[in-house]
């Protein structure tokens, strides 16, 4: 997957219709969300980590940024150039506004192919929490193959999933609807490494929202390097 230019990667294109109707799921939730997830004990950690493993002043990309809260603002305290992409229009205006230091765009994943907000090698890393798990999972590995591309040499990503074995399953949501995938850790580990990462750190946290009707959940978070 790695030695594919992601110009080719056209499994991104199939379900951006649905994406589209996701997006607007979370545009309905709007500020909503960081009321159901305020305790974010292991994507804090997670930011940590990528904050302190890479130099001052690195350029990250936040996929999914949603708020901004906590990851792009934690970054962007930090002194990293924080490049943030969500597809819900009210998301991207939150997060500007909660982190003015950063850079935000309405873009679906797929937009970064063709050197969309740079191109191959671009990024010295990636945080991409909760975002790759809005796919089905035949997308999965064309998204992980695309963020391959975007990181320089041994550039970082910091990955997070939720562990199920689903696939584009639909779940309540915020009085909305969306559609989840998942995987099992050693499942999510093979996927990872056929992408063409290494890992170099896991975590895992049980998690229950604060006030919402989503079950609760153990989360992974997987520190990964472009091998």
């Amino acid at each position: 997957m790695s030695a594919t230019s992601y110009d080719g990667y056209e499994g991104l294109n199939r379900l951006a219709l649905d994406r589209a109707g996701q997006a607007e799921a979370f545009d309905a939730i709007g500020d909503r969300y960081d009321d159901a997830f305020p305790h974010k004990e292991g994507q804090l950690a997670s930011g940590a980590w990528l904050s302190e493993a890479l130099p001052a002043g690195s350029r990250i990309l936040d996929l999914g940024c949603g708020t901004g809260l906590p990851t792009a603002r934690q970054l962007s305290a930090a002194g990293h150039r924080v490049v943030g992409i969500d597809l819900s229009p009210s998301m991207v205006t939150l997060a500007r506004e909660h982190v003015p230091g950063a850079e935000f765009h309405r873009l679906d994943i797929a937009d970064l192919r063709g050197g969309r907000l740079g191109g191959p090698g671009s990024f010295d890393g990636i945080a991409a929490y909760f975002s790759l798990l809005m796919l089905p999972r035949a997308e999965i590995p064309y998204a992980l193959g695309l963020l391959h591309d975007l990181l320089r040499p041994e550039g970082l990503l910091a990955l997070s999933m939720v562990e199920a074995d689903v696939d584009d399953f639909t779940i309540p949501f915020l009085g909305n609807s969306i559609r989840v995938s998942g995987y099992l850790r050693d499942d999510l580990r093979r996927v990872v490494h056929d992408a063409g990462f290494d890992v170099v750190g896991e975590d895992a946290y049980a998690y229950a929202p604060a006030s919402t009707d989503v079950p609760p959940e153990i989360q992974l978070f997987l520190h990964l390097r472009r091998a």
